[in-house]
């Protein structure tokens, strides 16, 4: 009973939304083959019509929404926008410095959003944690890929990726959150609103009634494993201390088909493990101790009671 309750005050401080907001990093593919013009649009280069699609998003976003931009191949390392709050008259200057040449190390750049990420969930806590990489191309660097991505994704950020006018689906498909494709430039724009402004704010995470109701039911274990889940941030580095991964962490998340429905928030609620079998040990110890507790002081009460009631016959 005292894990629940406390597992119930935890859920009250995490549905404050007031300090809620999106964070979001977009990883820009500026490498060589992003100067080829779209098949579908001869006169279109591809990296122009990122820009474009970027730079018509970008304007549309929520004043208090946090962004940050990143080139595979730019100087201040990779970043052309570091995240912050939009600020629409400056998105125009940041786009137009980006020039495609060069390879695709987007595992490197990967991890630096990422990093920059979990900087800022570790500051405020509360909110939703994206990256979104926009490619044409495998990666140059798939064993740095293959290393950091799971721990991207146990981490609890959300990672889209958009395939731009790929002859076939990126690698990344099956193992990230969402992926669409875009082989023209209307897809294109489609394909970034969907993943930026296609969440709504009418889930901030609040914790609910039903939230509440879950806890009722659940065996002491599950209920302290859940509380340690609130109270423990996996914010570090990637690469760095964090949670476990599994082998196969990164086919757990499956595609979706292109411009579907807008991908999931991060995950900001409680995850409820499966129930799992009363054990015997120091969770047992715990709520005993606790009950003693409570029994002094109903002792206690009644044995001030009873000096006061004597007192007063006296």
């Amino acid at each position: 009973m005292v894990i629940r309750i406390c597992l119930c005050i935890a859920l009250l401080f995490s549905a404050v939304p007031a300090i809620a907001q999106q964070n979001i990093v977009i990883v820009l593919d500026d490498s060589g083959s992003m100067r080829e013009n779209m098949r579908s649009d001869r006169r279109t280069r591809k990296i122009d019509a990122a820009k474009n699609a970027l730079r018509t998003v970008l304007e549309q976003m929520a004043a208090d929404a946090h962004v940050g931009v990143v080139s595979l191949n730019g100087d201040r390392g990779g970043w052309l926008l570091p995240l912050s709050q939009v600020n629409p008259s400056g998105i125009d200057s940041v786009l137009r410095r980006i020039q495609a040449g060069g390879g695709t190390p987007l595992g490197e750049f990967m991890k630096v959003a990422a990093d920059a990420l979990l900087q800022a969930r570790a500051k405020q806590q509360y909110g939703t944690y994206k990256l979104l990489i926009v490619t044409d191309g495998e990666a140059s660097d798939k064993p740095l890929v293959a290393k950091h991505l799971p721990e991207i994704i146990a981490r609890g950020l959300v990672v889209d990726v958009i395939g731009v006018d790929m002859r076939g689906d990126h690698s990344l498909a099956t193992k990230v959150q969402t992926y669409r494709r875009a082989d023209d430039p209307a897809s294109l724009t489609q394909a970034i609103s969907e993943v930026i402004l296609g969440e709504t704010s009418g889930d901030d995470g609040d914790a609910t009634e039903a939230d509440f109701e879950i806890l009722a039911g659940l065996p002491d274990e599950v209920a302290a494993a859940a509380l340690s889940a609130l109270a423990t941030k996996a914010n570090e580095p990637i690469g760095e201390r964090g949670p476990a991964v599994p082998p196969d962490s990164t086919q757990v998340a499956q595609a979706t088909p292109p411009r579907a429905v807008p991908p999931p928030a991060a995950d900001r609620r409680m995850t409820v493990p499966a129930p799992v079998e009363h054990r015997s040990g120091g969770l047992n110890v715990l709520s005993a101790l606790g009950g003693v507790c409570c029994l002094g002081v109903v002792a206690l009460v009644v044995i001030i009671g009873v000096g006061v009631v004597l007192v007063v016959k006296k």
